[in-house]
């Protein structure tokens, strides 16, 4: 029994290096977290930024909207390279472009320079997207939706940091400490995230130039189409969550409700709460499939976008659809990835290539969407838009489980 759980581990080892330790997968979590953040700080922030550059809530819409297009731009041309070059030395290169981005924000004196420096650090945060096909190779398939769980919540703790911390440093400081506080972070990161991970990793067996790479995700596509079903099930309930809090950023510090930028940020509190389910919830998902688990979290989530247009005129009760979309929307990221993390070894970065592009290009259309659906019908208007978002994700997943049956356990 003891040779035989040697073999196990040998053979763990051999796809990507040594196994990795569970310290070991929650310090990449931290990082992932740090790294995460920057996209978010925006979200409560969103009302005093367009005050301070005077334009209105459709146009700093853009600022959000570029940053996950750009995002999506950034997965598909430099995520792929995950297949070919060190992932260690990839993120060193992309945190750093990161904490260039990020102090030229804290910096920007014009709208334009602001939303460009947005783009440009949405272009290169691609390292808490390397890190699952990183880790994937490093953790024992009976693990795989643990670990895919710890980095998610890793993502989901930065989301937490990035929408608590700004209202309160914006109420107390002003919105540009906001972003000088995260430049100071990502220089933690980029000095140490290469000590982090692995010195010495095993190169990917893909024996083609970048070129080629990229035009091998087509086929790659085609072979596996779930990737595609995926990606764009993901990208609706990312829009759900975009769309919400873009909106109620918009809609608490207006004059009939009263509240300041700080009130954002606490209810953002409510999202840690998931940072205790989200690894239960994917080790219930490995139980019963990913498929199902995903079809019973998006049926979960539509029922908190069908309260929101009741809930809107009070605070207190819109607490209630927080909670449930912040404990809900995690997990099914989880069983979204947990639907191709399974496959082999040399393709998972490509494949994750393509769930990332789709989810930050709706991601994107959801931040604009969402401003201008407000900037029109209020908030009644940015939850029309969670309930469509979140429907349609919802098909989809049924969809999903009835062509493909549920994911082997």
């Amino acid at each position: 029994m003891a040779r035989e759980h040697e073999a196990d581990s040998e053979t763990e080892r051999t796809e990507g290096g040594r196994t990795l330790s569970e310290p070991g997968l929650y310090l990449l979590a931290a990082a992932s977290a740090i790294v995460t953040a920057n996209a978010y700080y925006i979200h409560p922030i969103i009302a005093v930024v367009a005050e301070s550059f005077g334009v209105s809530d459709a146009l700093i819409g853009l600022v959000p909207a570029a940053n996950q297009m750009a995002l999506a731009l950034g997965i598909f041309f430099l995520l792929p390279l995950g297949d070919l070059v060190s992932n260690r030395r990839l993120t060193s290169i992309f945190v750093a472009a990161q904490f260039v981005a990020i102090a030229g924000m804290a910096l920007a004196e014009d709208f334009a320079v602001f939303a460009a420096a947005s783009a440009a650090l949405g272009f290169f945060t691609v390292a808490p997207y390397l890190l699952p096909a990183y880790v994937s190779k490093r953790v024992p398939a009976r693990r795989l939706g643990h670990a895919t769980a710890v980095l998610t919540t890793g993502i989901v703790a930065g989301i937490l940091l990035a929408r608590m911390g700004s209202g309160v440093i914006a109420e107390y400081a002003g919105w540009r400490a906001v972003y000088v506080t995260a430049a100071a972070l990502m220089l933690v990161m980029a000095i140490a995230l290469p000590l982090i991970m692995e010195p010495r990793e095993r190169s990917a067996p893909v024996e083609t130039g970048y070129g080629a790479l990229l035009l091998s995700i087509l086929p790659m596509v085609r072979r596996h189409p779930d990737i595609f079903v995926a990606g764009t099930i993901q990208a609706l309930f990312f829009g759900v969550f975009l769309a919400f809090w873009l909106g109620l950023g918009l809609h608490l510090v207006r004059p009939d409700m009263g509240y300041g930028v700080d009130v954002v940020g606490y209810l953002a509190a409510f999202s840690i709460f998931s940072l205790a389910t989200t690894p239960r919830l994917g080790a219930w998902a490995d139980r019963i499939g990913a498929r199902e688990a995903r079809v019973r979290l998006a049926a979960t989530q539509v029922g908190a976008a069908v309260a929101l247009p009741f809930l809107g005129g009070s605070l207190w009760l819109l607490m209630v659809p927080i909670v449930v979309m912040n404990l809900v929307g995690p997990a099914i990221d989880v069983a979204g990835r947990m639907t191709f993390l399974s496959l082999a070894p040399e393709i998972r970065t490509r494949l994750m290539t393509v769930y990332i592009v789709l989810m930050f290009s709706g991601g994107g259309l959801a931040s604009w969407a969402a401003t201008a659906a407000y900037d029109h019908a209020g908030w009644n208007g940015t939850a029309l838009l969670c309930i469509a978002l979140a429907l349609a994700g919802l098909a989809l997943s049924v969809f999903s489980l009835r062509r493909q049956g549920p994911t082997p356990r």
